[in-house]
């Protein structure tokens, strides 16, 4: 009666996101049914992750940011998200620790994925970024903040890095944590109406 192996969550793989993941028992398997439901064969393709992040973002274009948080949650790099990354990736990207969250976004500006953030890397983010601003939003951002390459150079200089330096994961985590300035300034913050949005989808 539809508790075949299936549609019921392991569990090892309940426990073990319990306990990595703020979320309850109850609440990891009403998402796993709904999960299923959109994807019948338990994995997210890249453009049906696009497909999710578009319809937060009617106003603006939030692919290429969906396509780098793709590849920052995607572990094992074989172009799916399973159940428990696409869990892993929620929990982050909607308040887990501090550090862990770090460790993302980090992961995230490390776009070749060779264990350290170059100047441009952090330009390309930060374009992403400015995609899914609304260009009103963007007309309100301080002046030294308004465009990509404005804000890109203000996180360097954050980290007192010379044009070709490099930042590794031990610099880039203390140096956000020594400064609330930069971590305002590499994520996207989510405007109140996505907010809401994700709290109705919950229900």
């Amino acid at each position: 009666m539809g508790n075949t192996k299936s549609s019921a969550l392991s569990k090892e793989l309940l426990e073990e996101l319990k306990s990595n993941t703020k979320y309850s028992e109850a609440e990891l398997c009403t998402w796993y049914q709904s999960f299923l439901k959109e994807c019948p064969g338990g994995k997210i393709s890249k453009q049906q992750f696009e497909g999710i992040y578009a319809s937060f973002f009617p106003d603006a274009d939030p692919t290429a940011y969906a396509r780098h948080v793709f590849r920052s949650f995607d572990t094992n790099a074989d172009g799916t998200l399973d159940f428990k990354e696409y869990i892993v990736a929620l929990h982050l990207t909607s308040g887990g620790k501090t550090l862990q969250k770090l460790e993302w976004a980090f992961a995230l500006y490390d776009v070749d994925g060779n264990g350290t953030i170059s100047k441009s890397e952090i330009e390309e983010i930060v374009r992403s970024i400015f995609n899914m601003i609304p260009v009103d939003d963007q007309k309100n951002l301080p002046e030294d903040e308004n465009t990509p390459e404005k804000r890109s150079e203000k996180i360097w200089e954050f980290f007192g890095k010379k044009e070709n330096d490099k930042i590794s994961e031990g610099e880039f985590i203390q140096g956000v944590m020594d400064n609330k300035d930069i971590l305002r300034l590499i994520q996207y913050d989510e405007p109140q109406k996505i907010k809401d949005k994700l709290k109705e989808k919950k229900q």
